[in-house]
């Protein structure tokens, strides 16, 4: 998305490859993350992989954990379109597995990848040996039980126009855009899921709504102004207030799970700070029942576009804490607070995450960090919630 959902994110058409390396490092910055190995068909931890079903074979049951419904599945089709196909609201963002917005644990029975598919790119190695896949990518290969959550979320997903009612600058590159929607419309979602804007080419731009669903009279979203970006350079440049634009939402399974009531730890980066938001404000709708963390990563002082929000939300409420952090810091003398990656920070103040849920928003490295070593510090991979904005290089983001 996005994050959008969601991702959560320019497209690689729109921006030179040096480009392309200053959006992933836009809050964080890593090294590049090296290919997933696939498994082994020999190994213990190619279990749920197996090779393709005989093409007689009809259909086999799959069956979602730990609650969701049933479906049927044919084997030279995706788990997620036969999700799709038959009305199961499985979550998904670039469907050529990058993103892994749609990825789910092989509890029982073996499914396997077509050549051409897109791989299990969008999944650690960790994640790989724990048996997860890729739902977008995976093919039934024996009936199946897999651990993955139906989104299921508002009225579904629509398409709408929305008019343009405000534009304002937060920050030097980030501009806040509000959407109206026709009188008698609303669109149901939940805090932290996204919307894509349909341009006329058919291509897509994808953005976290900002506001919580109790304050729906407009969409709100955070656009981060890509150089040579298409979407955003219009957004920042010639987009007049009355304009209209059509979107598709809601998307995204990226929202608070409130059924638990463990601590939840918030990870933003950049403009992932939008979906958190609408998380945290939602959230503070009723007495806090448990303790949340919001870690905020930019690169200077001057990127944190609404840093007084959280501050007051902090001074409110007893059981909010935030943290922002910097990555690279300008000389600036007023500054006291936390320096180097978001994730680290995250992990200095909490060297065991078990008994956690982490709720991880922004751009690449900064999610995989999180994906990749907060497991070893005692996070369970199914309380760890991502919008990543891997796909969104991928199929023309640029804000």
């Amino acid at each position: 998305m996005w994050a959008g959902t969601g991702m959560d994110a320019g497209p690689v058409a729109d921006c030179p490859e040096a480009m392309r390396i200053q959006l992933v490092h836009s809050a964080v910055r890593a090294a590049p993350r090296p290919p997933v190995r696939m498994p082994d068909s020999r190994s213990p931890a190619a279990a749920p992989f197996g090779p393709p079903a005989s093409a007689d074979l009809a259909v086999f049951d799959v069956a979602l954990e730990p609650r969701g419904p049933a479906f049927l599945a044919g084997p030279d089709e995706s788990i997620l379109d036969a999700a799709l196909r038959q009305g199961v609201a499985l979550s998904y963002g670039c469907r050529n597995g990058a993103c892994g917005a749609c990825r789910g644990r092989v509890v029982a029975g073996r499914v396997h990848l077509p050549e051409g598919t897109g791989g299990l790119r969008g999944l650690t190695e960790r994640e790989v040996r724990a048996g997860w896949t890729l739902l977008c990518q995976a093919r039934a290969s024996s009936d199946l039980r897999i651990a993955a959550r139906a989104d299921g979320a508002g009225d579904g997903v629509r398409t709408l126009p929305a008019r343009v009612a405000s534009r304002t600058r937060l920050a030097h590159d980030v501009m806040e855009l509000r959407l109206q929607l026709p009188p008698t419309e609303r669109l149901r979602y939940r805090a932290g899921q996204y919307v894509d804007i349909l341009l006329r080419d058919g291509r897509r731009r994808a953005f976290s709504l900002a506001n919580c669903p109790a304050d729906d009279a407009l969409l709100v979203l955070h656009i981060r102004h890509v150089p040579g970006g298409t979407f955003s350079g219009h957004v920042f440049e010639d987009l007049e207030e009355r304009s209209l634009l059509r979107l598709q939402g809601p998307l995204g399974s990226f929202y608070l799970r409130t059924e638990s009531d463990c601590p939840a730890v918030f990870l933003a980066g950049g403009t992932g700070f939008a979906p958190v938001k609408a998380i945290i404000e939602n959230a503070l709708l009723a007495p806090l029942r448990r303790e949340m963390h919001l870690y905020w990563g930019v690169r200077s002082e001057r990127d944190l576009y609404l840093g007084d929000l959280p501050r007051a939300w902090a001074r409110a409420h007893p059981r909010l804490h935030f943290v922002p952090v910097l990555s690279e810091p300008e000389p600036e003398p007023g500054w006291s607070g936390r320096t180097g990656f978001v994730h680290e920070a995250v992990l200095a103040d909490f060297p065991d995450l078990s008994g956690h849920e982490v709720y991880a928003s922004g751009p690449p490295p900064m999610v995989t960090a999180a994906r990749e070593l907060f497991p070893e510090h005692g996070l369970d991979l199914e309380r760890l919630f991502f919008d990543s904005f891997d796909y969104a290089y991928e199929t023309g983001h640029d804000g």
